[in-house]
């Protein structure tokens, strides 16, 4: 008698598939459209538009969470039509359109506005997103595939500072223009998923309604949700780096440099790390990674030099080199094959929840001449949350037999 032949019989993936590729080109292109404007907002925004430093938190936290709630949708979503790339194109198509209209605004609330809208489309596509780079990548290469992606998307906020950087030495303070522009890559990033994207076949379509429930998952990923949200609470808009930054003493010119070479730093790190977590598991990288993150934390509310700044921000980019690929493949590997959209959608979720009381806290603590108050709050949730990691139990996928 015939019979198909089980999962376990398939070798293990050596190369990135297809989606991997495509969707980490999205990532690149993507970001040097948003890397252009984000590192300029704080000073657009406070010297341009009017705005205050509680009003940045406002700003970046509201749009997260809205995000945020938009993500668990969108993942259950497209659980449940059996289709993810619709979702990936409408976010990336969205954005395309409203962020370039930063450059015609005159009010704080029309930033607000603009950022929200953005949002709304990080908040449709990242969950399907995440699910379909899952789908693709066996667990062997998992991590290697988060941190493929990762990396070309930390890439694509190198290349976009550097850019805002010639444009504004070659044409200066002409920020409206600057912001304008950034609908060229916007555009090329619709078109790369419209016609490069193939649609999941692990995505089978589920007769069920959309339940956005944790009953599917149990205790282990519910305490790992729990413990981002924690550790998310301390872990506010890195614009409040930047703002720090500045008044350390790094020049507004600087400021995209600084940005770059921080995410060359995010880049590398994740390419270089993502294939570790495959080795070691995620669980590891993940507490170093937080752990990192409480002892730059103390070191920025204790700088005193601009030279601090620069180097306190290379070594805060490891942090991100560490937890993104091992977030993600952890919540593969607690929530098991099934429902992956669902589960991603919780993750981010769980994150963008937390990120406007987050920015609103460390804005309302945060004094430039006490920056201890605000900076230590964030470091002590990360030990916090480390300790919940630790009560997480994982689960290892069977890799493919050769």
């Amino acid at each position: 008698m015939n019979q198909t032949p089980s999962p376990a019989a398939t070798p293990p993936q050596s190369g990135l598939p297809r989606n991997v590729k495509v969707l980490s080109g999205a990532s690149l292109l993507n970001d040097i459209a948003g890397e252009m404007i984000f590192p300029l907002l704080p000073t657009f925004l406070l010297k341009i538009l009017g705005g205050n430093v509680l009003y940045l938190g406002v700003i970046e936290g509201a749009a997260d969470s809205i995000s945020s709630l938009l993500k668990l949708w969108s993942g259950g979503r497209s659980d449940r039509v059996g289709r993810r790339k619709g979702f990936v194109v409408f976010g990336y198509a969205l954005a395309a359109l409203t962020r370039p209209l930063i450059g015609i605004i005159n009010a704080p609330w029309q930033l607000l506005a603009i950022r929200i809208s953005d949002r709304i489309g990080k908040g449709v596509r990242t969950a399907p997103r995440d699910a379909l780079i899952a789908d693709a990548a066996g667990p062997s290469i998992r991590g290697r595939a988060f941190g493929f992606n990762q990396a070309m998307d930390h890439l694509g906020a190198v290349v976009g500072p550097l850019l805002a950087t010639g444009f504004l030495l070659l044409w200066p303070g002409q920020l409206s223009t600057l912001f304008l522009l950034t609908a060229v890559p916007g555009v090329l990033v619709v078109v790369l998923v419209v016609f490069g994207l193939r649609e999941s076949p692990a995505a089978a379509p589920s007769k069920e309604p959309v339940h956005l429930t944790l009953r599917p998952f149990d205790r282990n990923f519910r305490l790992y949700l729990l413990a981002l949200v924690v550790f998310t609470l301390g872990n506010s808009s890195d614009a409040f780096l930047l703002v720090r930054a500045g008044q350390l003493g790094v020049p507004t010119a600087q400021l995209p440099l600084l940005w770059g070479a921080f995410h060359v730093v995010k880049s590398a790190a994740n390419l270089l790390l993502g294939r570790g977590v495959d080795r070691f598991g995620p669980r590891p990288f993940l507490f170093a990674g937080w752990f990192v993150y409480a002892a730059v934390y103390l070191a920025f509310a204790l700088a005193t030099e601009a030279w601090q700044a620069w180097a306190f921000f290379l070594v805060y980019a490891l942090f991100y080199g560490l937890t993104e690929p091992s977030e993600k493949t952890l919540v593969a590997r607690l929530a098991g094959s099934e429902r992956k959209g669902l589960a991603y959608g919780w993750y981010n979720f769980a994150i963008g929840i937390a990120t406007l009381p987050a920015s609103l806290i460390f804005g309302a603590l945060y004094q430039p001449s006490r920056p201890l108050t605000a900076f230590g709050t964030g470091a002590a949730l990360a030990v916090v949350a480390a300790a919940l990691l630790a009560l997480v139990k994982e689960r290892r996928e069977p890799h493919p037999a050769v």
